[in-house]
Order: C-alpha cells, then sequence, then structure tokens
C-alpha cells in the first residue's frame, strides 16, 4: 500500500509525485492515458506571471514567487535528468495597436510598481527589440525576467525524477471511482482493481470535476479547449515572447513559433477546427508580416482545467481531509505546476498548508456545493 495515490499525470501531479517522493513518501501515481500528454502537452510553455496578470492579487503573488524559483528547479532537473529543459528566461514583450495602446498603458500603470523588470517601450522601441513587428504596433511593455520553458521537457525530467526516488507511474490506469470506509476515502477504484492509500491527490486536470462528484466537496473544475499551431519553414522572425492584443507568438528551440490561443467552452471535445486554426494564422501575420512566408507545421488543442474564479484549487478537501486538491491551474499549469507540487508535498508531509493561499482552497467552494445540494434535494 502506498502512503499517497496522485490522480492525474500531467505536470501538476507529476510535481506532486516528485516532491512527496522526494520527502520519503511511497507515492503511486495514476494517469488516465499517458503521462504529460493532455494539458501539459498542449502548453505554449510560458512564464508570465506579471505580463499575463489581470490585476494585483494572490494569484500574481503566486506566479512570482513560482517564476523565482524555476532557475534553481531546472537546474536541478537538468542535472537528474541527463538533459536541458530550453528554460529561456530573456523577456517577454507585450504590445498594443493603435487603439489598445491606452488601455496597456493602464495595465502599465499597476504593473511598474511590480518589479524593476517592467518597462514601458514606443514604438520605436518596440521595433529595435524585435525588428520584424507590424508598422500597427504602437506601444509594448517589456518585462525582462520571463521567458518560456519546454513543458515537455519539464514533465519528462519530474518524471524521472519521481520515479528515481521510488514513486511508482502507472499510465493508461484510469480512476473510476472512491472506495470508503467507515465514511473515509481508502482506496481508487481502476480498470484493474482498487489502489490503496492513506491519502489521495487530486490532480486530475479538467477531468478533476468529474471525478470530485462523489466527493464531500465537488469541484467546479470544467474544461476550457484552447486551440494552437506551430509555424515554421523560414528563419525565426522573433527571439522572444511576443504577446499581441489577439494572441502570443513563443519562438521554441526547434525553429517553430508557437502561435495561441483560443478559450473555447465546449465541454470535453479536444480538437482544432477550421476556422480556430486560420484565425491564429492571421493573428500570427498580423502581429508579425513576415510569418505570412511560413508554413503551419501542424495543429493541437488541449483542454485547461478551468474554475469560476480563474484560481487554482489547492489543499485538503472539506468533509474530506485526506483527498488533496492540486487542480484547476487554467492557463498556468506549466508555471504553476512545480510551486504546486513543492506546497501539496509540505502540506501533506509536514502538515503545513501556509504557503497555500487562502484564496486557493477548496473551502471557497464548499458552501456553495452545500446549498445546490440542498436546493436539489426533495422538500419533505
Amino acid at each position: 500500500m502506498s502512503d499517497v495515490v496522485v490522480v492525474g499525470g500531467g505536470i501538476v501531479g507529476l510535481a506532486c509525485a516528485y516532491e512527496l517522493a522526494a520527502r520519503g513518501a511511497r507515492v503511486t501515481l495514476l494517469e488516465h492515458g499517458k503521462t504529460g500528454m493532455q494539458a501539459t502537452n498542449a502548453a505554449a510553455g510560458m512564464l508570465a506571471p506579471i505580463i499575463e496578470a489581470r490585476a494585483p492579487g494572490p494569484m500574481l503573488d503566486a506566479g512570482i514567487e513560482a517564476l523565482d524559483a524555476y532557475p534553481a528547479l531546472a537546474e536541478r532537473l537538468e542535472r537528474e535528468a541527463g538533459f536541458g529543459l530550453e528554460l529561456r528566461l530573456d523577456g517577454i514583450l507585450r504590445v498594443a495597436y493603435d487603439d489598445d495602446a491606452g488601455a496597456l498603458r493602464d495595465r502599465f500603470r499597476w504593473m511598474r510598481g511590480l518589479d524593476d523588470a517592467v518597462h514601458w517601450v514606443d514604438a520605436e522601441t518596440c521595433r529595435e527589440l524585435e525588428p520584424r513587428l507590424s508598422p500597427r504596433v504602437a506601444a509594448g511593455i517589456v518585462s525582462e525576467r520571463e521567458g518560456s520553458v519546454s513543458n515537455q521537457l519539464v514533465a519528462l525530467a519530474l518524471e524521472r525524477g519521481a520515479l528515481a526516488r521510488g514513486a511508482y507511474v502507472r499510465q493508461r490506469a484510469p480512476v473510476m471511482g472512491w472506495v470508503r470506509r467507515a465514511g473515509r476515502v481508502v482506496a481508487v477504484r481502476t480498470p484493474d482493481g482498487d489502489v490503496a492509500a492513506d491519502i489521495f491527490v487530486l490532480a486530475a486536470g479538467a477531468r478533476s470535476g468529474q471525478l470530485s462528484r462523489p466527493l464531500a466537496c465537488r469541484l467546479p473544475v470544467e474544461p476550457v479547449r484552447g486551440q494552437m499551431i506551430a509555424i515554421g519553414g523560414m528563419v525565426t522572425p522573433i527571439r522572444r515572447v511576443v504577446w499581441g492584443p489577439e494572441g502570443y507568438l513563443v519562438p521554441r528551440a526547434n525553429g517553430l513559433i508557437f502561435a495561441g490561443a483560443t478559450v473555447e467552452h465546449v465541454g470535453f471535445r479536444r480538437r482544432t477546427t477550421r476556422a480556430a486554426v486560420r484565425r491564429l494564422r492571421a493573428m500570427a501575420v498580423r502581429l508579425v508580416p513576415q510569418l505570412r512566408a511560413g508554413v503551419v507545421h501542424f495543429e493541437w488543442a488541449g483542454l485547461r482545467p478551468g474554475t469560476p474564479d480563474d484560481l487554482p484549487i489547492v489543499g485538503p478537501l472539506p468533509g474530506d481531509a485526506n483527498v488533496i486538491a492540486a487542480t484547476g491551474h487554467y492557463r498556468n499549469g506549466i508555471l504553476l505546476g512545480p510551486w504546486t507540487g513543492e506546497r501539496v508535498a509540505r502540506g501533506v508531509v509536514d502538515g503545513d498548508w501556509s504557503g497555500v493561499p487562502v484564496a486557493f482552497r477548496p473551502e471557497r467552494f464548499a458552501e456553495r456545493v452545500m446549498l445546490s445540494r440542498s436546493a436539489a434535494a426533495p422538500h419533505r
């Protein structure tokens, strides 16, 4: 029997397994399909808590903590795994066209107090930084210490590190339900039998809402589809991540430019559409006209785990204290996955949940769930 069963093998679940095993826990990870091949594989790999933030708050604070920790994490994982993670913290440029410059300036007014490495730049400076930008670009914000990483390589390194520390990883092992005894969750059901543990970490991404239905606190996690394309066949026209009014471009080490991403509430339909691919390509060309000469090498879609308030859900579930939520990271799984793994491991092993903001705790949904169940119950 394991000390901990981690349900889900994306970057969050892998980070939880890695950190728990590093602290001496006996860990079994159960992945519905193949590890790292759902939302983790579909991400662009951006590390952009500042440039993406809508406003100050706990999400931004956690993102900055995660960004600060990434260089040391990457160095450790690269040393253990024996390969690089393509970590590039050489800055992100967020730009505006003429009709968007005012809104970008409003954003900068609160952003400039966050970090000395965040600067307002005019149109001329934007094109000094990225000469291939559209002449429509009127202004921008540079965040010098943000960037990107290979999401696939981070996930692979976390998996190898977890295995090296004694974790057991089972792929194509879908969790179908929970086993209770005396009111306590004691195992999960899989097609190959029940898997028992003392603690269970629910890190199943977009499926977390479905899996939590039988639990005391149902988690309102829903899939949000994101489509992306990879453009290549040309000399890479940008050096850093460029974020425009309609989307973003991420240069990768293999010479491709990732362009994304859509935000679609279409349930569990994980497929691309011709209309979205056309929109993404048009967005990329408007931002960097030279990309018109490129070729769409491939297209893909992933299902992000969204929540009603766009905040993650991390911590013990009310009513099922030995089930730990680690889900709902939406567009920030690559950034916050390792951050979450470290805090879950600290909470499980040391009983210290102080590193998780109150705004991320599952309790914020418990009252809502109780009220909805009460309303649905028959009147006597």
